[in-house]
């Protein structure tokens, strides 16, 4: 008799299936053509992709033109250490990838966070490892109430999920409203975020001594997460890690950036 039950559940949750297949078929997350499985780009927007890939800088994840050497750090991180040890990206901010990023975070595509998520695990499979929790880079509680979601902690969650790491989307709180970073230069990006993130002192106790993966959508100048970074070895953190979905990799900062010690 149980075994008949679970049959019929099955077929039900079967046709359930197909029937929402049907009415929503699945869609390229890139630009909605039709394609065989959810979350899924097709073939033209795939090679609009460009992950990053080894072999890239062991500190700030900027990939080199060609093979290094293990450990190799470029210049740019040794003449400017960050407050972060590791940072890692999946993608390059380009293409699809940049509407994937503008879809999440202005057109309420929610659906897609699980999808970037498991890129972002692949690339940042190290740094999952090592993390004792995912903290999000937090919004200001006005902003948060104009947008009603932060893409950062939802990106954040899902990765938290898939990895079975403790996600503490409030452990760092947004202290002032800040700027929109976009089309601020670094000096002002850094100038803008600097001392807008605290960890209050009741929750400091979660963060002594542990290494924290900070989460956010794209990789710019560095300068938000590296204030969120300050914040959490303020507090008392062992180490800080950074993953993104996409990082920004202009040429220029390519050339003058890749050359390792």
């Amino acid at each position: 008799m149980n075994h008949r039950l679970d049959e019929i559940k099955r077929a039900v949750r079967g046709g359930a299936a197909l029937i929402g297949t049907l009415a929503f078929p699945p869609t390229c997350a890139g630009c909605r053509k039709l394609v065989v499985e959810p979350g899924t780009l097709c073939g033209e927007c795939w090679r609009e992709l460009a992950l990053i890939e080894r072999p890239y800088c062991e500190v700030l994840g900027i990939p080199f033109g060609c093979e290094m050497g293990d450990k190799a750090v470029c210049l740019a991180a040794i003449a400017e250490p960050p407050p972060f040890s590791r940072a890692r990206a999946a993608v390059a901010y380009d293409g699809v990838a940049r509407r994937l990023v503008q879809g999440l975070k202005f057109r309420d595509r929610t659906d897609l966070a699980p999808w970037m998520a498991r890129w972002m695990a692949r690339a940042g499979a190290e740094l999952l490892g090592d993390a004792d929790m995912i903290v999000p880079v937090p919004l200001h509680r006005r902003r948060f109430l104009l947008r009603r979601f932060n893409q950062a902690a939802e990106l954040g969650r899902a990765i938290a999920v898939r990895a079975g790491i403790a996600f503490e989307p409030e452990l760092v709180l947004r202290a002032r409203s800040t700027r929109q970073q976009v089309g601020l230069g670094l000096a002002e990006r850094h100038s803008n975020v600097r001392g807008a993130f605290a960890v209050p002192a009741a929750r400091r106790a979660m963060v002594k001594g542990r290494r924290v993966l900070v989460v956010d959508d794209v990789y710019t100048t560095g300068a938000t997460v590296s204030a969120v970074a300050r914040a959490l070895v303020r507090a008392g953190a062992d180490a800080v890690d950074v993953l993104t979905f996409a990082r920004v990799l202009s040429q220029d900062f390519r050339d003058d950036a890749a050359a390792p010690i």
